[in-house]
């Protein structure tokens, strides 16, 4: 694919990005209806699809749609809250590691390592479990169990940096190593660490609708699209657009984000 091509897809990722952020801002006015109250009499049998629910109704009569828009919020909070955490966390990290190296690398990515043994989604669910479900909650446990790989490609990435004329030309004329990382060495790295950002959005977003889905998410009556799925597994058969609306959803923002993100990463290497 040459340069021209894929400049078109990052430009199409940050469109869809900038559509959703347009959908949960407006969510109220976009919305038709209430998400959490029932606007149909189909109380217990899910309604198809029509034209005054374009997405049909759920068991209790609410709107699917309303409930998708609105899920928009909750999802676009929750990856790009969660990211920020743990950009924080792996950067911190990173540069510490990478810059002092020693016997504070290796105890950075031996914890590292450590935590990377430990399967993410089963680590969340046994923080969510003693924090217990709640909004904070969900955006401090994703953000402290997603933040190993963007530690260490930081910390590859400083690594390198600091081992580069200019750094240690400013090394030799007695700068302190906090000026040394963020005058020399942060801004240097900060081109990745955006990449990482865009790409680890997309995996925040599927691990908060993972959550949500095995109820361990925001509670209910707040509308969130792994719930929306979690809440349609009995009527697969007979309803399901139930499950294929939300799921659409969370496919088209995490496609978002990850073209966004190799969008950015293509450009970086050209």
């Amino acid at each position: 694919m040459n340069g021209r091509g894929f400049g078109k897809l990052e430009i199409a990722g940050a469109a869809m990005v900038l559509s959703l952020v347009i959908v949960a801002v407006f969510a109220p006015a976009l919305a038709p209806h209430d998400p959490t109250r029932a606007v149909a009499a189909t109380y217990g049998d899910p309604g198809a699809p029509s034209l005054a629910f374009p997405m049909g109704t759920d068991q209790l009569g609410r709107d699917v749609l309303s409930r998708i828009i609105y899920g928009a919020r909750i999802s676009l909070t929750v990856g790009v809250a969660a990211m920020a955490e743990t950009i924080v966390i792996g950067v911190l990290i990173g540069l510490l590691s990478g810059f002092f190296g020693g016997s504070v690398d290796f105890l950075l990515m031996r914890f590292t390592d450590v935590m990377l043994t430990l399967p993410a989604l089963l680590l969340a669910m046994a923080f969510v479990a003693i924090l217990r479900p709640s909004l904070f909650s969900i955006l401090l446990v994703i953000g402290l169990v997603s933040w190993t790989q963007v530690a260490r490609v930081v910390r590859a990435e400083t690594l390198s940096m600091s081992k580069r004329d200019f750094v240690l030309a400013a090394r030799a004329l007695g700068a302190p190593p906090a000026r040394l990382i963020t005058r020399h060495v942060l801004p240097n790295v900060l081109p990745i660490i955006i990449v990482m950002a865009a790409l680890g959005t997309s995996s925040t977003l599927l691990l908060d609708a993972a959550l949500s889905f095995l109820g361990l998410g925001v509670p209910p009556p707040t509308p969130t699209w792994g719930r929306m799925i979690e809440e349609a597994t009995i009527y697969f058969r007979t309803a399901p657009w139930l499950a294929i609306f939300p799921g659409l959803a969370i496919f088209y923002a995490v496609l978002a984000f990850n073209l966004l993100g190799y969008g950015v990463l293509r450009a970086r290497s050209r």
